[in-house]
């Protein structure tokens, strides 16, 4: 058994948080949220998420970091990307020296479009172990028992079978590779390309036009990620191809959501008024869009979709706008 902090009270952060308690950890939850913090305690279930799952016994929330953290040997990051850098700061004193950092956040910073490693090796120091956990994974299914594999990617290999074997409990399965890099920005653009499946369903359109998305969109995520130093079989893989069509097709994706809604023709502020969390790939469009742009890559589906939800311009014409571009060969 060993000690294990989530920083993070939302979805998945419970659903890990719940995770490890049953393969027999003693896990610290920490939240801002004082009523999150108080249902866990005193009446075993997570108040705003997740709310129909019994939370174990040995999930003890707290709003304090400090008690979060004490003699943690495994911080999980499950935070919304923008508030990476202010918690990395905040836990960086008050880290035990050979604690694994584990981010399970899939987006990347807006204003310097840094992934969360990168983040993290400024703020926490290139020596700590970091792992990436990431892929095909929604919270809900993860609780309720369905079978789910995802991958822990990290240059420091005891630090990724450490979080394979302390986390991999029944239903779900962790795997490894070393590609931290493909994982972070698989997971991360995965979200720009689920908001453009959702304009085109919300548009009317049917699986013939969500197919051609999810692959060329696969096609957008493998030349970014190679551009920065990605293996391709990682984007092949279930932090790439499997949390790509997971997230353009489940009906339990934020981001896909949030595409939908925009297809139905109602705006950006209206939908995100109605969410109990981020989308993460309402930001990450943005941050995608300069890394490309610094690059000189392109991709237009991430161009498009800035344009529907910054430049307020009708998903028709952004669908309209992409079967019109000039025909080329697939494979280039």
């Amino acid at each position: 058994m060993k000690r294990i902090t989530v920083i993070g009270g939302g979805s998945w952060g419970t659903a890990l948080a719940v995770v490890a308690a049953r393969a027999g950890h003693s896990v610290a939850l920490w939240s801002r949220n004082a009523d999150v913090v108080e249902s866990i305690n005193n009446r075993r279930v997570n108040s705003r998420y997740l709310t129909a799952t019994s939370i174990p016994a040995n999930v003890i929330a707290t709003a304090e970091m400090s008690v979060a953290l004490d003699q943690s040997s495994m911080v999980l990051l499950a935070c919304p990307s923008h508030a990476a850098r202010e918690l990395l700061t905040t836990i960086r004193p008050l880290l035990d020296e050979a604690a694994i950092i584990v981010s399970v956040s899939k987006g990347i910073e807006i204003e310097s479009g840094k992934r969360i490693s990168e983040i993290a090796k400024e703020v926490a120091g290139g020596a700590r172990p970091f792992v990436c956990l990431s892929g095909p994974s929604f919270a809900k299914e993860v609780v309720e028992g369905h079978p789910t594999a995802i991958v822990a990617a990290s240059k420091d290999a005891s630090a990724a079978r450490a979080v394979q074997n302390d986390l991999s409990f029944e239903n779900l399965r962790i795997y490894t590779n070393t590609d931290v890099i493909g994982t972070e920005l698989g997971g991360s653009v995965k979200n720009v390309m689920a908001i453009a499946a959702g304009m085109t369903s919300g548009l009317g359109f049917g699986s013939n036009s969500v197919a051609a998305l999810i692959t060329r969109g696969l096609a957008e995520i493998t030349r970014l990620a190679r551009r920065e130093g990605a293996q391709v079989e990682t984007l092949m893989g279930l932090a790439g191809l499997g949390d790509l069509v997971l997230t353009c097709t489940g009906n339990l994706s934020r981001n896909r959501f949030v595409g939908e809604e925009l297809g139905k023709g109602r705006t950006l502020v209206e939908i995100t008024s109605e969410l109990n969390e981020v989308a993460e790939g309402i930001n990450t469009a943005r941050a995608v869009k300069k890394l490309a742009d610094r690059a000189g890559l392109e991709m237009p589906i991430t161009n498009e979709v800035n344009a529907v939800l910054y430049d307020g311009k009708p998903a028709r014409d952004a669908v309209a706008e992409l079967m019109s571009r000039p025909l080329r060969e697939e494979v280039n």
